[in-house]
């Protein structure tokens, strides 16, 4: 079956003006143009289309999603598969949250009680629930499942307080690398500090803090193109950056 504009639109519940869009940057064309200068769209480009709005559900930006798309080696029933997946991880997060407003509720209302930690008990299922899918199988053939999961018992355990203290020196050791590396020395002042910050950061994780093991997470984040791109997001060579401070901070010394 083939679709104008107008209905192709409201079959998917965008507008006339979205599709338009869509075909001015490129990641969904018509199938053709007909004689009167109708944009007409097929079967392929319809199931195209769910697949955009799939993503876009998934809050990916359109220049990404373009790539994908639009890319040879794009395989549509292997997307549908991971959009499920992510789908129902955001859902169960959804389930977490709404449990938890239904039990705050009841708190204020004083039909049960509610410890701080159970406030937050949402916020802090989705951050381990992430770094999970992101890092867990790295981090646990590395250090062992003993290991990652004792670091996810203390994030758990995290009070409120606690928990806004990490996320802040998280910020502020990004803040600082960026601003010790346009010194260009991580043996100065600047990179020193970041590297301090950057231990205290880890040990909110860690079950206990060593020199090696510091050193061993920032190599990974020089070799691990995810970190690398966390930390060199507003310069590059950053990651490296703070690698060598560390290794400096620690006691090792660099050529």
């Amino acid at each position: 079956m083939e679709y104008t504009v107008n209905q192709l639109a409201k079959l998917a519940g965008v507008t006339g003006r979205t599709l338009r869009y869509y075909d001015e940057i490129g990641i969904l064309k018509p199938a053709r143009i007909n004689t009167s200068g109708y944009r007409i769209y097929g079967q392929k480009e319809v199931d195209k289309l769910q697949q955009i709005l799939f993503y876009r559900e998934l809050d990916v930006d359109l220049e990404t999603i373009k790539k994908i798309v639009n890319s040879p080696s794009f395989d549509g029933i292997k997307a549908l598969k991971e959009h499920r997946e992510k789908l129902l991880a955001k859902r169960e997060h959804l389930n977490l949250l709404i449990a938890n407003i239904e039990k705050t509720i009841a708190a204020q209302e004083g039909r049960i009680t509610m410890s701080d930690n159970e406030k937050f008990e949402a916020f802090k299922r989705k951050l381990i629930d992430e770094n999970e899918k992101k890092y867990g199988k790295e981090a646990r053939a590395k250090y062992g499942e003993n290991i990652v999961n004792k670091s996810n018992q203390k994030l758990k355990e995290m009070t409120e307080k606690q928990y806004a203290e990490v996320n802040k020196l998280g910020e502020e050791v990004l803040n600082i690398l960026n601003e010790a590396f346009l010194t260009g020395n991580p043996a100065g002042e600047l990179a020193q500090k970041a590297a301090d910050l950057h231990r205290q950061w880890l040990s909110f994780f860690w079950t206990h803090y060593t020199k090696e093991a510091h050193r061993g997470v920032t190599q990974m984040y020089v070799e691990d193109e995810r970190f690398r791109a966390y930390y060199d997001q507003k310069h590059r060579g950053a990651a490296e950056f703070l690698r060598d401070a560390v290794l400096i901070y620690t006691g090792m010394n660099i050529k």
